[in-house]
C-alpha cells in the first residue's frame, strides 16, 4: 500500500486539490461567502461534478476488471478466445461486447489491458464499441425510456451492432500493431503468477486496479472538465435551432451526444426527451454515437492510443453512424 501511495503521490495530490477547489465553490454558493464568482462558473462546477459522480463507479468497475485480466487471464486464454481470422475475430469480439455490461467510462482501461495481453486491435475496437452500446442493461433502459418500445430498443441494438462491425472491419484494414502509445509492462510472469496463492493473486489484482485507477482517473477528470466547459459556454439553443432537415438534425444530435458525454446506462432517458423535437433517426444517432465515442472518452483514449489512431476511429464512427442512419431513415 505504501508503494502505491508513493508511486501515485502526484495524482493523489491533484485529486485532493481538485476536491478542495470544488468544496470551496460549493460553500461559496451555499453560504454566500464573499467570493465574487460568476453564475456560469458555479454551473460549470455542477455539471463537472455530475459527470464525475456518474462516471466514477463505472471507471472503478472497469479498473477492477482490468486488474482481473492482468492477474487471472493469460495469453493462452486470449489465443483460445480470439479466432485467427480477422473477420471472425471482429464478429466474436462484437458479440462478446454486446453481452458485457460495461460503460464507455470504464471500457478504455479494460481494452488497454486486453490489447496488452495480445488481443488484436480490430477485435479490441469491436469489443469497445459494442460493450457500452448494446449490453443488456443499456437495452433494458432504452426499452423503458421510450415507453416500453421494442422498436427503439431493437433499432439501437441492431443498427449499433452493424455500425460497430463496419468500424472494426475498417480498423482491421487500416491498422496493424496494437496502436498503444507505450507498451504496458506485465509485471509478473505466468509461472510466477501461477505459483502464488489465491490471496496474493487477489491482492496483486487490487494493486494493479489501484494503479490503473490513478492512471486513467486524471484523464477522466480532464475529459469531464472539458465536457462541462463546453456544455456551460456553448449556446445549446443555437445548436438545436440548426437541426431543421434530416441530415442537420442527425448531426446536431450526434454533436449533442458527444458534448454531453452521458453514461450509456442513462442516455436513453435524455434522448427520449428530444422525441418531440427531432425525428427517430436523429434520436438513434444520439443513442448510438454517444456510447461509441464522446468527449471525455476521447480524452481517455488519447491517453492510451496514438493520436492518429484515435482521430481515424472517431472519423470512422461519425461517418458510419451518419451514412447508415441516413440510408435507413425511410424504413424507420
Amino acid at each position: 500500500m505504501i508503494r502505491i501511495l508513493r508511486s501515485n503521490i502526484i495524482d493523489i495530490t491533484g485529486f485532493f486539490m481538485i476536491g478542495l477547489a470544488l468544496l470551496l465553490l460549493s460553500f461559496s454558493s451555499e453560504y454566500k461567502l464573499p467570493l465574487a464568482l460568476p453564475s456560469s462558473l458555479l454551473n460549470l462546477n455542477t455539471i463537472f461534478l455530475s459527470i464525475l459522480i456518474e462516471a466514477l463507479p463505472f471507471v472503478l468497475i472497469g479498473v477492477l476488471i482490468a486488474g482481473f485480466i492482468q492477474i487471472f487471464v493469460t495469453e493462452d486464454h486470449i489465443q483460445k478466445w480470439i479466432p485467427k481470422n480477422k473477420g471472425m475475430a471482429v464478429i466474436v469480439s462484437c458479440i462478446v461486447g454486446a453481452l458485457f455490461p460495461a460503460c464507455e467510462c470504464g471500457i478504455v482501461p479494460i481494452v488497454r489491458r486486453l490489447i496488452a495481453k495480445g488481443v488484436p486491435i480490430h477485435a479490441a475496437i469491436g469489443f469497445m464499441l459494442t460493450g457500452p452500446l448494446i449490453n443488456p442493461v443499456v437495452i433494458a433502459s432504452t426499452y423503458m425510456a421510450f415507453g416500453n418500445s421494442v422498436k427503439m430498443a431493437g433499432l439501437r441494438m441492431g443498427l449499433g451492432f452493424l455500425i460497430a462491425l463496419l468500424v472494426a472491419f475498417a480498423v482491421s484494414r487500416l491498422f496493424k500493431g496494437n496502436q498503444l502509445k507505450a507498451t504496458i509492462k506485465l509485471h509478473s510472469s505466468l509461472s510466477q503468477t501461477k505459483q502464488q496463492s489465491f490471496t496474493n493473486r487477489f491482492w496483486s489484482m487490487l494493486t494493479h486496479s489501484i494503479d490503473e485507477f490513478f492512471d486513467m482517473g486524471k484523464y477522466l477528470v480532464i475529459g469531464a472538465f472539458i465536457a462541462a466547459s463546453v456544455q456551460t459556454y456553448m449556446p445549446a439553443k443555437a445548436l438545436l435551432e440548426t437541426g431543421n432537415g434530416p441530415a442537420s438534425s442527425l448531426l446536431v444530435m450526434m454533436g449533442m451526444a458527444y458534448i454531453l458525454s452521458l453514461c450509456s446506462e442513462a442516455d436513453a432517458f435524455i434522448g427520449a426527451s428530444f422525441s418531440s423535437i427531432f425525428p427517430s433517426t436523429s434520436i438513434l444517432g444520439f443513442l448510438i454515437f454517444g456510447p461509441m465515442m464522446d468527449l471525455k472518452n476521447t480524452v481517455m483514449m488519447l491517453s492510451v492510443f496514438r493520436m492518429k489512431f484515435v482521430l481515424v476511429v472517431l472519423a470512422l464512427i461519425i461517418t458510419m453512424v451518419f451514412f447508415t442512419l441516413m440510408l435507413v431513415q425511410n424504413f424507420i
